[in-house]
């Protein structure tokens, strides 16, 4: 070995020595400290799909615990919201025979339950809470595909409603999970599912009809005529299919159109000023907060998601959200009708009353707009997941609205 080599051979071994010694040598507290800043926490990285089913999931067994231990849980699902008239309509669709059953909501629902009631041999009860919890976790995955993992995430987990309704029964979720699933076909150019899930939707929750509101403005200003003849016939075929039997039973095909139109369900009995199903923004809201006086804990409740549901609005005029609104106008469009008409509900004893409820299918786009205000920790979301379900839960066995009569 030469003496050139043999120098080489050092240089080599001496670097290596350093470099491990660099290696083995401890870091300082200044380091440990500067690298931990640099390097983003874990918990503020966006939470994945299914860690947000697994907080939706967590959020309706707690809900059914807190149930338990307040030995409640036996008649929560009937005694909760509109669940009675819906199951009455679904047993009379199961024997085909309307002569004793009052017909009030949407039947897309009731449908649905009994479908399902008959295919899997259940309990019509059971399928109606089975659907909306399904369709609940549908709309949040929905939703994070949509919209994004953290506006799916305080979306899902702060609505008291959202959750009673996802775990106990109710419409909204599989109204929700339809319409967001037309969205998600429309974005993606298949526009005659996007019309069979935007009608399907329309027969659950009758707002929903802004979905399709939505996508024929958007293909008629983008001139897409071809699809838009395919989604207006998809619609109106949906709706003369829907309307064949309350013509045939009830004489009136526009049924369930009447009795939202006609009388104010649920108030016939109360003394006082009850209103008409739409009127000037805001009007409902404010007279019947003066026409029928509440716990001032409701009208917290109510007031804050009001005030959030605005603040949300503001912020859509944001560059930001005008820059989704440019990308995705039918979505803007729906949301905004969806709010317009909300804000214009003028049944006075549930415009104030009821808001928390009505406004959850604009509620993904309110979260979206007010997203550089949310923070992004997903510890947030994990306690949100049990103390709103354990708040929910309350609300719906002993916290009731109180109308005082004058």
């Amino acid at each position: 070995m030469t003496c050139i080599q043999m120098n080489i051979l050092a240089g080599k071994t001496g670097s290596r020595r350093e470099t491990q010694g660099l290696r083995a040598r401890p870091r300082t507290r200044q380091e440990k400290e500067s690298a931990s800043v640099s390097r983003p926490s874990s918990f503020h990285t966006p939470p994945s799909e299914r860690e947000l089913i697994a907080l939706s999931v967590l959020s309706g067994a707690v809900m059914w615990i807190t149930a338990f231990l307040l030995h409640r849980s036996s008649s929560l699902i009937l005694d909760y919201g509109d669940n009675i008239p819906y199951l009455e309509v679904a047993n009379a669709i199961r024997s085909w025979d309307f002569h004793q059953v009052t017909i009030q909501h949407f039947m897309g629902y009731p449908y649905l339950i009994t479908m399902v009631s008959l295919l899997f041999h259940v309990s019509t009860l059971f399928a109606l809470w089975s659907i909306a919890a399904i369709s609940a976790l549908v709309s949040v995955f929905l939703t994070a595909r949509l919209l994004g993992p953290w506006t799916a995430g305080y979306f899902a987990l702060t609505n008291f409603a959202w959750l009673q309704l996802s775990f106990l029964g109710g419409a909204e979720p599989l109204a929700l999970a339809l319409s967001l699933g037309a969205l998600l076909a429309f974005r993606r150019d298949r526009i005659f599912l996007a019309a069979v899930l935007g009608s399907l939707s329309v027969t659950v929750r009758p707002l929903m009809v802004f979905v399709l509101v939505g996508i024929g403005l958007t293909l008629l200003w983008r001139k897409h005529l071809g699809s838009f003849f395919v989604a207006l016939g998809t619609g109106l075929g949906t709706g003369i299919v829907y309307m064949l039997p309350l013509a045939r039973y009830f004489g009136d095909p526009l049924l369930t159109v009447h009795s939202y139109t006609t009388r104010d369900y649920g108030g016939g009995g109360v003394a006082g000023p009850h209103g008409q199903l739409f009127g000037w923004p805001f009007h409902g809201i404010l007279a019947g907060t003066l026409a029928y006086p509440a716990p001032w804990t409701n009208l917290l409740l109510s007031f804050f998601w009001i005030a959030l549901v605005l603040a949300g609005i503001g912020m859509m005029f944001s560059e930001s959200f005008t820059a989704y609104a440019k990308a995705h106008p039918n979505e803007v469009i729906f949301g905004g009708l969806y709010l317009l008409a909300v804000f214009s509900y003028d049944y006075l004893i549930w415009a104030r009353a009821t808001f928390i409820r009505f406004s959850i299918p604009a509620l993904p786009f309110v979260f979206y707009a007010l997203l550089r205000f949310l923070p992004t920790d997903r510890r947030i979301l994990w306690c949100l997941s049990i103390a709103s379900a354990v708040l929910a839960t309350l609300s719906a066995v002993g916290v009731r609205s109180v109308i005082v009569h004058p």
